[in-house]
């Protein structure tokens, strides 16, 4: 969908009015904000021993360690399951996406859609290596490879399950059904990035499928529009195997990290406002354009859109815990 430019971009007065002002308080106090609360949140997620209960308790449901990044979310499903399914839509998506560069050239790098696609085929790279490493893994603890090793956490845990408790934790909770005592890792940096990944992927997914069928489709479509199946895979595909993925992985959904989709976000649109300042041409979603009159009513209402698309994604992961929960105890 590419549109005649309205208006000289590369001009002063097209960016020194009052449509300009609005649209950069809408973009940039949303940036700013979210910039401050993941340097206030992520300092924090480490336990401290002299925080409060309450305090400490949220902490630790902020916490990740590196077997939730691989393991599924059912016990009885092999990890093997959730790695072929993240091999298969890592294939998926890059066919895609090249297969779109190779027909529409260069000219995608200027959509937010094709940044989306482009993140959540990344987030599939990584899962998939990490999938495939923690099968490895897997495969190690159940074979007789580290027996040695085995030998020594049964006597552990022999003279650990002796009591009941340890320190107000029971340890029974963390053996598994071959009596071996399991030491929960935190993930690293890797196994982090992998989780803010995909929450800025869910969030993303969310806010371009919802835009593009609920507001450029019906309504912003042109007599010229060229509807193709390109188009309908790069607003479906991408939401549809994210959440395939979050049905069956056993990351969590943090709130506070939805800034890092409101960054990714503005940091899109400022890329836009950058390139249209050195160079006139099509704007790649017509309410990015700043000539328009009600130009400062579509930015913040795209600004307020995330917060439900956000919620949405984070209410199916809620749901899937409940049912977990319900039907899985032991998971």
């Amino acid at each position: 969908m590419q549109l005649q430019p309205t208006a000289d971009t590369t001009t002063l007065s097209y960016w020194l009015n009052w449509r300009f002002l609005l649209c950069a308080i809408w973009v940039l106090t949303p940036t700013v904000a979210a910039v401050i609360i993941l340097w206030k949140y992520e300092r924090s997620v480490n336990v401290n021993p002299e925080s409060d209960e309450r305090e400490d308790c949220q902490k630790r449901s902020w916490l990740l360690y590196f077997d939730k990044a691989w393991r599924p979310c059912v016990k009885r499903i092999n990890p093997i399951c959730l790695a072929t399914f993240r091999v298969f839509a890592l294939g998926l998506l890059t066919l895609v996406i090249v297969s779109d560069f190779v027909v529409h050239g260069s000219d995608m790098l200027y959509y937010y859609t094709q940044w989306t696609f482009a993140l959540t085929t990344i987030y599939f790279l990584f899962g998939s290596v990490l999938s495939i490493y923690g099968c490895y893994r897997y495969n190690i603890a159940n074979s007789g490879v580290s027996k040695m090793q085995m030998d020594m956490e049964q006597g552990l845990r022999e003279s650990l399950i002796s009591t009941d408790s340890m320190n107000g934790v029971k340890i029974v909770n963390n053996v598994d059904h071959k009596g071996i005592l399991l030491v929960p890792e935190i993930a690293g940096r890797c196994g982090y990035l992998f989780q803010i990944l995909f929450q800025m992927a869910a969030g993303a997914v969310m806010l371009t499928d919802s835009v593009y069928w609920f507001v450029i489709y019906p309504f912003l479509t042109l007599k010229n529009y060229e509807f193709n199946i390109f188009t309908v895979v790069t607003h479906s595909l991408n939401a549809v195997l994210l959440l395939g993925d979050a049905s069956l992985n056993s990351l969590r959904f943090p709130w506070f990290r939805m800034c890092y989709f409101v960054i990714w976000t503005g940091v899109y649109v400022i890329f836009q406002w950058i390139v249209h300042a050195c160079v006139s041409f099509w704007w790649p979603y017509p309410f990015l354009d700043l000539s328009l009159k009600y130009s400062p009513v579509w930015y913040l209402l795209v600004a307020l859109l995330h917060i439900p698309c956000y919620a949405i994604f984070a209410l199916v992961v809620r749901l899937k815990h409940y049912v977990l929960r319900r039907w899985f105890p032991q998971s």
